[in-house]
């Protein structure tokens, strides 16, 4: 993923929508933080699948997706000519967070340390079948902005450090047959990265590797 010829605005707009980890529309970046996805940002940000963004009335809404998760693992270029202080204090606090910070409280990911919801003591670290069910559903609300919304392995997978990747499978296997629950493999293979495809579950000869509840 470096290598995609990030500017420093780009990279803060995917820093801001980390922070936020929700739906946000355009407006409301700009009137609280000042920050502006205009077009050429949201066709680039699109284009690399690091944001979705979605026409709502007259505005644009933007969340990060599953790729723009895993690009803000990495080192972001923030260090802006006439910001170089900000850029730099930018980079100090995300390079904290990943290596000082989340490995502290047990935190696995981005993803995992900016969810809507903190779910680690919501049910006992292990269990039987019925206590990875609830475990899988409880990650995907703490991910999901919404019932339906699609949510890569990816990023649910690191919620599950504790437990044996068979075990995982299996669940997995088991909440698909569930009425409202669809796993899918990624339509446009060629995006997938070597994270996606590690994270991926092997359902009906088929490597899938988007969830949906509620759908």
């Amino acid at each position: 993923m470096p290598g995609d010829d990030l500017t420093p605005s780009e990279s803060a707009i995917l820093v801001a929508l980390m922070a936020v980890a929700r739906e946000i529309p355009n407006t409301e970046l700009k009137e609280r933080y000042h920050i502006d996805v205009r077009k050429g940002y949201r066709d680039k940000l699109n284009r690399l699948r690091y944001v979705e963004s979605r026409k709502s009335g007259r505005t644009y809404l933007h969340q990060l997706a599953d790729r723009g998760w895993a690009r803000v693992e990495h080192d972001l270029p923030l260090d802006a000519r006439g910001a170089r202080a900000l850029g730099g204090a930018l980079t100090l606090l995300l390079a904290n967070l990943r290596d000082r910070i989340a490995p502290r409280d047990d935190y696995r990911s981005f993803g995992e340390l900016f969810a809507l919801t903190d779910l680690r003591a919501a049910t006992p670290p292990t269990g039987g079948p019925q206590v990875l069910r609830t475990r899988l559903r409880q990650a995907y609300a703490a991910l999901a902005t919404g019932p339906g919304e699609w949510v890569g392995l990816t990023r649910l997978r690191p919620f599950f450090g504790d437990v044996d990747v068979a075990d995982l499978d299996e669940a997995l296997r088991r909440l698909e047959r569930e009425p409202d629950v669809n796993i899918v493999p990624e339509s446009n293979q060629k995006m997938l990265t070597p994270q996606d495809v590690a994270a991926a579950v092997r359902i009906g000869g088929q490597d899938k590797h988007l969830l949906a509840i509620g759908v």
